[in-house]
């Protein structure tokens, strides 16, 4: 009997290592190492017509709301919240992005993927992505984040200042004190 809970207790052990290796494994692709830093915060929502945020849009762009049928479609209410963040390069400098994310019943969804060309054309360092509000509560629609940088490693870093207003539209811009 001793021997036999011993044989149990030796199977349950190594079953919970392998379990916990394969979850190391699974964890391990969630994020890539080269996201440094990023930063979920703002707050949109739409009618289900408006196109996703981008930076400058083209005439082929269109939305439709007619189906298969031929019969004008419903457009479905759409809200979210954007995602700011840094992907590090292999020269250690950085390139940021936007994202807009959609939030439904199925969880969230990315609606689009911007590169901030403004930021990441200066090669810089980033040191960090904070939200202007923590708390989780946003009111308005909108982002405004501020992203710290250094275009020389060994300088100090500055703030540049990411806003998107209640149209979408997106300003990026050293920020001033």
């Amino acid at each position: 009997m001793m021997a036999m809970r011993q044989a149990f207790m030796t199977a349950l052990l190594v079953s919970g290592w392998a379990i916990a290796a394969e979850a190391q494994t699974v964890h391990d692709d969630i994020l890539p190492a080269s996201i440094i830093f990023a930063t979920s915060t703002g707050y949109w929502e739409d009618d289900g017509n408006s196109l996703p945020v981008e930076r400058a849009p083209t005439t082929a762009q269109s939305v439709s709301t007619q189906n298969v049928s031929g019969e004008d479609a419903k457009p479905q209410q759409r809200h979210g919240y954007y995602k700011l963040f840094a992907v590090r390069q292999p020269d250690k400098t950085s390139k940021i992005y936007l994202q807009q994310i959609a939030q439904s019943d199925a969880g969230p969804a990315i609606v689009s993927t911007v590169e901030l060309q403004e930021i990441s054309d200066l090669k810089p360092y980033v040191t960090d992505i904070r939200p202007e509000n923590s708390s989780g509560i946003i009111k308005e629609p909108g982002l405004f984040a501020t992203v710290y940088l250094k275009t020389d490693a060994a300088a100090e870093s500055d703030g540049w200042t990411v806003l998107i207003d209640e149209f979408g539209d997106i300003t990026v811009e050293k920020a001033t004190n």
